[in-house]
């Protein structure tokens, strides 16, 4: 799984849905980008959600970066990104074979997303598949890339 994090002051995604523009959006908080492959699991969804919950990369008192998500009553916007597992290494067109089985990837996507209402974030999402456009204000900047990649090559 993989994800892109960027620390927000406000978010939005828009998609078109049997004819009717929809729409959802958050104050402070993460626009997350998520992307399953085809080996992630549950146990990797749980572990990744709960990582990006708790970072510490919002500022205290006296402006450390030393507070997580839950600490500043901030919201997430979770946005499925399958292309986040492109492979640029050949040619010009990404190849996007890497990207899971879009029914696998949804559940992952779904049980990612769940992680964080289970935790009191309020959390908002796109809908999975649709063409969306994401807009943000990035705070910082503060942009993190995640990914369980690397768990699976340690022991």
């Amino acid at each position: 799984m993989r994800v892109v994090a960027q620390r927000v002051t406000s978010g939005s995604v828009s998609w078109e849905e049997g004819g009717e523009e929809r729409r959802a959006t958050i104050g402070r908080g993460f626009v997350l980008l998520v992307g399953a492959a085809g080996d992630d699991d549950s146990n990797a969804v749980h572990r990744l959600a709960d990582k990006i919950i708790d970072l510490r990369v919002y500022a205290d008192e006296a402006g450390k970066m030393n507070l997580s998500l839950v600490d500043v009553g901030g919201a997430a916007l979770i946005v499925s990104q399958f292309t986040l597992f492109a492979d640029m290494s050949k040619g010009r067109r990404p190849s996007l074979l890497k990207a899971g089985d879009p029914a696998r990837a949804e559940q992952l996507y779904e049980e990612f997303v769940h992680q964080f209402r289970r935790r009191g974030i309020d959390t908002q999402t796109g809908s999975f598949g649709a063409v969306m456009r994401v807009g943000l204000e990035n705070d910082g900047p503060v942009t993190l890339v995640l990914s369980t990649d690397e768990w699976t090559t340690r022991v």
